[in-house]
């Protein structure tokens, strides 16, 4: 029975493989821009975009083992390595009403690489269309913070986020639902204005369930380009808050006093309040025309400032209850901050480019050098502050390839804690070559 079954059931896979060929045959439409391919199924009101990129890559360390923020960390006898750093897929629905204003859009994004598939994007936005101002976004999107977290890293110049966008806001996309004031109409006075504010769980992708009831407010309000003079200099930036915080579970927490030093409060009250995660930050990008076609000068900067709390080992954002054993670990609360600039300069056109990096991510404001590693101050290599000087070439081939050659100058700060009284051998090299359609 089984056989006769199959000849049919392979005829009407092959009548319905035609239909949906001429289907598709009908409405398709590729596009193409300078460094990005997307290709796109349009029929009546309805888009339908798929795009994506992979970014294989080798690295070469300054010394075996090593901990980095290039890509992560090195195994325990490497210093060179071939890896696939990012292999992504993205599907982009958009329905749109009779005078073709968006109405709803849904987007997923998956991220592959040798260690597995993992989700990046999985979030539906509602458009209003009566004033054309307001859409709500929810589901899993990146955090409007800033403007480094929301450059894509296909179109990024440089192989990474800053130490500090990795550290504080991992994988830069959380669980949330968000607002967001940008009026589309050319004719609206507030056109160059664009506000995102949202509540987020706080623990970002790297936690498997929401561990408390506490949300973070995000918000950030951005400037779009804009000129400054004849020459067509184009100037744009924002401001940003995140105001959340965690649950505290444990009654242990530690604060710096005056002395530099890490100091307990036990009170059994600290249990249910909520440690402070507080951040503000301002960015600004200068962008400067060369001429017809050599391209442009550009320069970007953000400064980041505000309260972490995390364990005695990390300033990371925790992804669950911290735990040492059986027991909830104390929480530590340090002042930090933070910032990265960039100077962008194409070569004559707009193929080649010279990047030019510095980023900073100090951890504990209120402590330096010599004091990390006092036995009494109970500060660890979590503490120290990270210089990153970072210089590259970027060539694109064409829309769809480039190659990036980048080199970072990992500076840590003297301590007096083991393995820190010096500079860690900690540099990375990076050839990359990334494929975009």
């Amino acid at each position: 029975m089984r056989l006769k079954i199959l000849p049919i059931v392979g005829v009407f896979l092959l009548l319905s493989s035609l239909v949906k060929a001429q289907f598709l045959m009908d409405m398709i439409d590729t596009t193409t821009e300078l460094g990005k391919g997307m290709i796109s199924l349009y029929h009546k009101y309805d888009a339908v975009r798929f795009s994506g990129y992979i970014q294989p890559q080798f690295q070469y360390a300054q010394a075996k083992g090593i901990e980095s923020y290039a890509g992560g960390n090195f195994a325990d006898h490497v210093n060179n390595r071939f890896m696939l750093r990012r292999g992504r897929f993205r599907l982009d629905y958009q329905h749109y009403n009779k005078d073709n204003m968006p109405v709803v859009q849904f987007a997923f994004q998956f991220d592959g690489t040798e260690k597995g598939v993992f989700i990046r994007d999985f979030f539906g936005r509602l458009f209003e269309n009566r004033w054309d101002i307001f859409s709500i976004t929810t589901g899993m999107f990146a955090r409007p913070f800033g403007y480094e977290i929301n450059l894509s890293s296909s179109d990024r110049e440089t192989p990474e986020r800053g130490r500090m966008t990795q550290i504080l806001m991992k994988t830069e996309r959380d669980l949330g639902a968000m607002v967001t004031f940008e009026p589309r109409r050319a004719n609206h006075p507030l056109r160059f204005l664009r506000l995102d504010a949202g509540f987020f769980n706080g623990q970002g992708l790297t936690a498997t369930a929401d561990f408390d009831s506490h949300k973070d407010l995000i918000a950030r309000l951005s400037v779009k380009p804009q000129q400054l003079n004849a020459a067509n200099w184009r100037l744009s930036g924002s401001i940003s808050c995140l105001y959340g915080g965690m649950e505290q579970f444990t009654n242990n927490i530690y604060r710096i006093n005056s002395g530099g030093n890490f100091k307990v409060d036990s009170a059994m009250s600290n249990i249910g309040r909520i440690a402070p995660r507080h951040y503000y930050g301002a960015d600004m990008q200068l962008k400067i025309p060369n001429g017809s076609k050599r391209g442009y000068t550009e320069l970007r900067g953000e400064y980041i400032r505000g309260v972490q709390t995390a364990t005695a080992g990390t300033t990371e954002t925790p992804a669950a209850i911290p735990m040492i054993g059986t027991q909830n670990a104390p929480l530590y609360i340090r002042n930090f901050d933070g910032a990265y600039f960039y100077f962008l300069q194409n070569l004559g056109n707009p193929q080649d480019l010279l990047v030019l990096k510095y980023d900073w991510y100090d951890p504990n404001r209120d402590v330096k050098g010599k004091q990390i590693g006092d036995p009494d101050a109970g500060l660890s290599k979590a503490d120290i502050r990270y210089d990153t000087f970072g210089a590259g070439y970027v060539h694109y081939f064409n829309a769809n390839t480039k190659v990036m050659l980048f080199y970072d100058w990992v500076r840590n700060e003297a301590t007096s804690l083991e393995g820190y009284t010096a500079d860690v051998k900690d540099n990375v090299f990076t050839c990359r070559i990334q494929y975009r359609f």
